[in-house]
């Protein structure tokens, strides 16, 4: 998925933190949701503003980041 097309970050913007397209909804609070069992028809219904794709791409976002981190081996 080209989350790309759906994830902006804004200076200002959430304190700059990367937010669902013309909304306010962070990838923050979209993690939130799901993590906590919301399900993606109970995120729509409470947040019509959004759609099943800036959902899927909030995961693809967070999917991508964590792959990029970088691993420190203990010592």
């Amino acid at each position: 998925m080209n989350y790309q097309a759906h994830i902006e970050i804004t200076s200002g913007k959430r304190s700059g933190k990367p937010c669902v397209k013309d909304t306010r909804i962070s990838v923050y609070d979209v993690l939130g949701w799901l993590a906590n069992g919301m399900s993606t028809t109970e995120i729509l219904e409470d947040f019509p503003e959004l759609s099943a794709e800036q959902i899927h791409a909030c995961l693809a976002y967070a999917a991508d980041r964590e792959h990029h981190l970088t691993v420190i081996p203990a010592a």
